[in-house]
């Protein structure tokens, strides 16, 4: 007799105890796309996953078109429903980016707080560590200030500086209360002991807003840097003699973020990178999203107002200032215009980030079914599994 548990102290000891199944066309479920699947359920907990083949004769059984998932991971949010969080550095600001990207099936979000005054990153971080674990924040991710001042992209350059104490003290600060953190910063600038205190204490430091060469990329890896921030943008790029921030990031080991909205990469470079890295399982999508997603078509960074334009987000000096795209429509190109296959871009989207921040994320016993998605033709998003079954 089979024994499985759930939460909330209750043991199934029987499959025929379940109250009802769901059996999508596929099921993705950690990091694997396999058909012939069903989902047990106890009110809304998927408490087993098990064979088809496997189910008692009496089971009610729900059949559902299309593929079942978990929620995109996703670890560069600058904002969303009209929030960004560096003008709005609170709880309340970062639940409020959370439940606008949850609307297009993001379940998890990694509050990013980009180049600012020191004030600003440590409201932040006094915010992440009262909101991590709930309404999906799973942590912080702080995107300079510690950068190049000619690789900055829309960060503001007044407040780009050399790493100092405040910001040691400040990630130290989010790994004693157990808040996964991830730093961008530029090697070039940040000395390799740095790097490697960064490391020890348990932040995951990741390489952007660079113009290193591809030796200094190197010493950082070495030090303990372990990610690149949205591949090809706000880089040094390859040359013939030279790998720049772009070719030491594909050849390496370590993970790499990009944005996939046909705007900041094009499709052929984002295809060609990911055929080109050591393994699959190093390359990740972000959104870099930013205050338009699920919310009005303009914002306010640094005192000036970013509008969205033929699907762009442009700042006065002509820069792109984030992006206006959801991992959803992410998934979906990838799929569509890239050529990846379907698990592989689930990964890309669920595992992957998941592994980056030592997440335990991306399997379905235990989870709600108002946390899986419901993904139709080229992993379209259609829903919430929740809403499918009470349709």
């Amino acid at each position: 007799m089979l024994c499985v548990p759930i939460f909330w102290g209750l043991i199934v000891t029987d499959l025929d105890e379940i109250e009802h199944w769901v059996c999508p066309d596929l099921l993705f479920n950690d990091g694997r796309l396999q058909p012939d699947q069903a989902l047990g359920l106890v009110g809304d907990m998927i408490s087993t996953v098990v064979q088809i083949t496997s189910l008692p004769e009496q089971a009610r059984i729900h059949h559902l078109a299309g593929t079942i998932s978990p929620g995109f991971v996703d670890l560069q949010v600058n904002g969303g429903g009209g929030v960004l969080l560096n003008s709005t550095p609170t709880r309340e600001g970062m639940c409020a980016m959370a439940d606008a990207h949850r609307k297009f099936g993001t379940t998890s979000i990694m509050p990013t707080v980009i180049t600012d005054a020191p004030h600003v990153i440590e409201h932040a971080v006094e915010a992440v560590i009262g909101a991590v674990d709930t309404d999906g924040i799973c942590g912080l991710h702080i995107e300079g200030p510690h950068i190049s001042v000619d690789r900055r992209g829309t960060h503001k350059a007044e407040y780009v500086r050399p790493m100092d104490r405040d910001t040691m003290d400040q990630v130290a600060r989010l790994r004693a209360a157990g808040v996964p953190t991830m730093i961008t910063l530029a090697p070039e600038l940040v000395p390799p002991d740095d790097i490697a205190d960064l490391a020890r204490m348990g932040a995951v430091v990741s390489i952007g807003h660079s113009k290193a060469d591809s030796r200094t990329v190197e010493t950082a890896i070495a030090a303990g840097a372990g990610c690149f921030t949205h591949l090809f943008n706000a880089m040094s790029h390859m040359t013939g003699r030279e790998p720049g921030v772009v070719g030491a990031a594909i050849n390496s080991s370590a993970y790499v973020g990009i944005i996939c909205d046909g705007i900041h990469v094009s499709d052929d470079m984002v295809g060609l990178a990911l055929r080109a890295r050591p393994d699959p399982d190093l390359s990740f999508l972000v959104s870099d999203a930013m205050p338009t997603v699920g919310g009005p078509l303009e914002f306010d960074l640094y005192g000036n107002t970013i509008r969205l334009h033929q699907n762009r987000l442009i700042n006065d000096e002509g820069s792109l200032a984030g992006a206006h795209v959801t991992m959803a429509e992410s998934v979906a190109r990838l799929v569509r215009s890239v050529g990846v296959t379907p698990e592989a871009a689930l990964r890309m989207a669920i595992t992957v980030p998941s592994a980056v921040m030592g997440l335990n994320l991306g399997r379905i016993s235990g989870c709600k079914s108002s946390d899986l998605l419901c993904l139709g033709a080229g992993l379209m998003f259609e829903g919430y599994l929740s809403d499918a079954l009470a349709a």
